[in-house]
């Protein structure tokens, strides 16, 4: 994967995606959203927003900052803000993930739906994600992972070499997203389609008591297909 790929793979997506993905992404989106989307004022950063899907299940009350390297995919997006008067979004900003434009500690919770096995370094990713979520808040990742079953992981395979086409990694691990000091692994749950795409819950800094870290168990829910 490289950046250039990437933003081939999403000019030529931008157009359909609503239609394309929107539904198949939808169950994970609104599961994202509904565990930072817990209190009111919160400074929310959704990294990849693409179209902006996911923009109007936001609070009213939120501030959220959207950023995609994909200029095709944010003109969609800003429609859809003008449109829908979504006066929460404070702004959607053309921008790396891996060098993300923002201060230390700036928000209270970051959020990457289905970017982790698009962007070149997902390590990268993570730390930048860490870096700009303020301590005590959330970062989320859902994403496609490996899958466990032996027939779809080969399969997965197979299409490694299509990765660049498509835009994304087929065979990415979940033990793969990088291990950050400070950075705690609360949970991973199956997000949609059969658990093929998973959640990935992290806290940043001390977690509170009671609360463990690490890297639970996913939930069993890998099929096939």
């Amino acid at each position: 994967m490289d950046l250039s790929s990437i933003k081939d793979a999403y000019r030529r997506y931008a157009r359909h995606y609503d239609t394309v993905f929107g539904p198949v992404f939808a169950a994970g989106r609104r599961m994202a959203v509904q565990r930072v989307n817990t209190r009111p004022g919160q400074r929310i950063l959704e990294v990849g927003v693409g179209t902006g899907l996911s923009l109007p299940d936001y609070r009213d009350d939120a501030r959220v900052t959207g950023i995609d390297v994909s200029p095709e995919m944010l003109q969609v997006a800003r429609r859809r803000v003008e449109d829908l008067g979504l006066g929460h979004v404070e702004g959607l900003v053309e921008m790396d993930g891996e060098c993300l434009g923002f201060p230390d500690d700036h928000f209270d919770a970051v959020v990457a739906m289905y970017v982790a096995s698009v962007v070149p370094h997902p390590d990268r990713l993570m730390a930048e994600m860490h870096r700009v979520c303020a301590p005590g808040g959330d970062v989320l990742v859902i994403n496609h992972f490996a899958s466990t079953h032996p027939l779809v992981r080969r399969v997965e395979r197979a299409l490694r070499p299509l990765s660049r086409l498509v835009g994304f990694r087929t065979d990415m691990e979940l033990d793969s997203l990088p291990v950050l000091p400070d950075l705690h692994r609360v949970s991973v749950e199956p997000a949609n389609l059969f658990g093929y795409w998973k959640l990935v819950h992290y806290r940043n800094g001390a977690l509170p008591l009671g609360e463990t870290g690490g890297t639970p168990e996913v939930q069993p829910a890998d099929q096939p297909g």
